[in-house]
């Protein structure tokens, strides 16, 4: 083979693909090497000797390389015919094309290494590039020069005509700065940095470490997954001119491709490997003892549903599975909280203080044993079990509670609203929202019925300087239509009926509404009063509800008596 792809145990090392010829193994990667120097022919000019290396183009030659002595030689090996197969002159294209800092040969070198190794894994690109390039730095030029362009999916100078940047930077400075870069990078890698001291030792004892079978060390367990895979490979065997083709057959001998496949099954275990390790380590699994502590804190549910997630650990960093796992506990907490409250509207809890009551007394009745009767004391009768309680996380709790915490009230609290607020923490203009659209039972006793619109309350975007003029609160009673009976509302029948006050109950009862249609018009109204400065005529609002006109005008006769809008 005439490539030699160059892997180096730590990132960010000299790395790249090195290209020698296969006849005298010489180094044709850039300049001429001692051995090339000594199978050079004198007469050769010496233009022709650094940077330039033949490839044979035959497809009987995969990756077949040849200094520029061997060649005018003659010389071959292996299938190579000199005679017949046709052959290309490679020159090391070392000049920036893109960018500045970047030769046409890196450029083509990161292509190559995001097609082998897939977008996003920048170490494995930049070693595969080399001459000392990072991840970060690699990652950043991808996405200047092949995303960030006017040109996209091409880089900006991606005209083969368009020679500026080569006339700017002539190939003899650029190879001296890339040339001072390298040697730069690695003169900075010889004196590193003083590293870190290690918060744990590097022994394999027991009592060193917290996971059974980890050696901190060698960075391994003694059991590792696919620990039997070596087993496949440990006695094959590869001879020399095994992978040849069959003269006879033109074909490669079937036990070659057996091997090779068996070796693409050893690869890919390995693979599997050393993701998993890298996932091991970059979520911190290691740290059982804090993951153990932390369990400890959820609940039941919170502990299945982080269990049901942890499959997800190799496809997302540990930043983005933590938001993930996060999320879904407040999504799950929240799902708790509002099955509560709706356990306390199907037995008429109207406020929190009386939820936490009867919370507090259904603890009591199930904790009390159950009576016992004239045939629970025969010999062959059997106590019954205790109801087992389910367990109520403290999340949960916060957010039934009656005083919110205070990290809640910030969350909730809108930035606005802090100027000017009320007894109960909200703002003048949020209470006429929170009363239209909350029970009168739920809010406290000053605050059971909407603030009037007065000049000096902001309602509906306006103040009490607008040219509208908004009426006072009057007290408005609904007559039903005639020849029809009022409807009789139930929470159970009728949604959304808690959102509702007493005197919004007893309009929809009257005019025959359902609470979910009368606060989607209500919405609407007041959307639309917004937009014209805050009046709105009657006959704009039977446009908006699509109502005949009684009920209609009913309807607007209480928003505007109630000074939710203005008349016109």
């Amino acid at each position: 083979m005439g490539v030699i792809r160059k892997k180096s145990g730590a990132r960010g090392t000299e790395g790249g693909c090195k290209y020698i010829c296969d006849v005298c193994s010489a180094d044709v990667t850039s300049t001429v090497s001692i051995q090339t120097a000594r199978f050079a022919c004198d007469g050769l000019p010496a233009k022709f000797r650094p940077k330039v290396r033949i490839h044979c183009a035959d497809l009987e030659c995969v990756d077949y390389d040849l200094c520029v002595p061997c060649f005018s030689q003659g010389n071959s090996s292996r299938d190579h015919k000199p005679s017949t197969h046709s052959f290309s002159v490679i020159e090391q294209h070392s000049i920036p094309i893109y960018d500045p800092d970047w030769g046409a040969d890196e450029e083509l070198m990161l292509l190559e290494g995001a097609e082998i190794y897939g977008l996003g894994s920048w170490a494995d690109i930049a070693d595969h590039i080399g001459g000392f390039r990072q991840k970060d730095e690699v990652r950043d030029h991808y996405i200047k020069t092949y995303v960030e362009t006017k040109n996209f999916p091409l880089p900006d100078r991606a005209d083969p005509y368009d020679s500026s940047l080569t006339d700017e930077v002539p190939r003899d400075e650029f190879q001296a700065r890339k040339k001072r870069r390298i040697e730069e990078r690695k003169e900075a890698q010889k004196n590193p940095p003083p590293a870190a001291p290690k918060q744990k030792p590097t022994a394999s004892g027991p009592t060193c470490h917290e996971i059974g079978g980890y050696m901190p060390g060698r960075l391994e367990f003694e059991t590792e997954i696919h620990n039997d895979a070596e087993e496949a490979v440990q006695h094959m065997q590869f001879d020399p001119g095994e992978g040849n083709m069959n003269p006879r057959t033109g074909t490669v001998e079937p036990e070659f491709e057996l091997k090779m496949a068996i070796m693409d099954i050893y690869n890919s275990k390995l693979t599997g490997r050393a993701q998993r390790k890298k996932s091991i380590f970059e979520h911190n699994l290691l740290e059982y003892r804090r993951y153990q502590a932390l369990d400890k804190k959820r609940s039941k549910e919170e502990r299945e549903l982080l269990n049901k997630s942890k499959p997800l650990i190799r496809i997302t960093n540990n930043t983005d599975f933590q938001a993930l796992t996060q999320g879904l506990e407040y999504e799950h907490n929240l799902r708790q909280a509002i099955a509560q409250l709706q356990d306390w509207r199907h037995h008429n809890i109207g406020d929190l203080k009386t939820g936490d009551k009867y919370e507090a007394e259904k603890v009591l009745r199930l904790a009390r044993p159950a009576p016992t009767g004239a045939f629970d004391r025969l010999p062959g009768s059997r106590p019954p079990k205790p109801p087992v309680q389910t367990e109520t996380p403290q999340s949960v709790q916060q957010l039934v509670a009656p005083e919110l915490p205070e990290r809640l009230k910030s969350s909730l609290r809108p930035a606005s609203a802090s100027a000017a607020t009320l007894t109960n923490g909200t703002s003048k203009s949020a209470a006429h929202t929170t009363s239209a659209l909350t029970p009168s039972s739920v809010l406290p006793n000053n605050n059971r019925s909407p603030q009037p619109n007065g000049t000096n309350v902001t309602t509906n975007g306006i103040n009490g300087s607008s040219p509208t003029a908004l009426l006072p609160r009057v007290t408005y009673t609904p007559l039903p239509i005639p020849g029809t009976n009022p409807l009789k509302l139930h929470p159970n029948d009728a949604s959304d009926l808690h959102l509702l006050t007493a005197e919004e109950k007893e309009l929809c009862s009257a005019l025959r509404l359902l609470p979910k249609a009368y606060l989607v018009m209500k919405e609407a109204l007041l959307r639309e009063a917004t937009r014209q400065g805050g009046g709105l005529k009657r006959k704009a609002a039977r446009e908006v509800m699509r109502l005949e006109p009684p009920r209609s005008h009913r309807v607007w006769e209480f928003l505007v008596r109630g000074g939710w809008i203005g008349r016109n």
